[in-house]
């Protein structure tokens, strides 16, 4: 089988540089932030980073989200993408309030990078819950004009499948059982991730 080109995983080298530029960004935008290492930058140069590629970035301060803001569709290079993200996350996350410079010591900044979604043929709710990988799928559903996205590290937080489900589809403004009563559309689609080392 023919690998697609985002079917290449990061390095873990790439990743951190990612994850240095996201801080990076935001730091630039908030305070003050240092020059870019000439190491960092060499590698946010790499072809591999240029390909157009969605991700999220997503803030944790005290171990609870502080914001998160991604693509699903790929318009963008990886690190393009990532600067995007990590300044919208910071700064224009509706559900939070614009993080100020003394809380970015303590905020821990992950990477998403995401694989392209693919649809979901399913008969039923039974059926669907069948076909999703607690842990390795990230889930979109989309109906009408609502529309929304688990990433899968969101697996944790939630007890199983119908209740990631649920809340997925209340996230969407879509009642939370519309994954069993409705007919919705499903994606899924896989992620490599990265967290700063603090």
């Amino acid at each position: 089988m023919k690998k697609t080109k985002n079917s290449k995983h990061l390095t873990q080298k790439q990743g951190q540089a990612l994850v240095t530029f996201a801080r990076h960004s935001i730091q630039e935008r908030v305070t003050r932030s240092p020059e870019l290492e000439e190491s960092v930058l060499e590698m946010l140069q790499e072809n591999r980073l240029q390909e157009k590629q969605c991700t999220f970035v997503s803030l944790h301060l005290d171990g609870q989200l502080r914001g998160c803001i991604g693509t699903l569709t790929a318009t963008e290079s990886i690190v393009e993408s990532v600067k995007r993200n990590a300044l919208n996350a910071a700064l224009h996350d509706h559900r939070f309030s614009p993080v100020k410079p003394e809380e970015l010591d303590s905020i821990v900044i992950e990477v998403s990078v995401l694989t392209d979604p693919i649809p979901v043929e399913y008969t039923d709710g039974a059926d669907l819950l069948l076909k999703l990988r607690p842990g390795v799928d990230g889930v979109i559903i989309r109906q009408g004009a609502a529309r929304a996205t688990f990433l899968p590290q969101v697996w944790e937080q939630l007890s199983g499948p119908e209740e990631f489900l649920t809340h997925l589809c209340l996230k969407a403004g879509l009642a939370g059982d519309a994954w069993q009563t409705s007919k919705v559309e499903v994606l899924i689609y896989q992620v490599q991730y990265f967290e700063e080392k603090k």
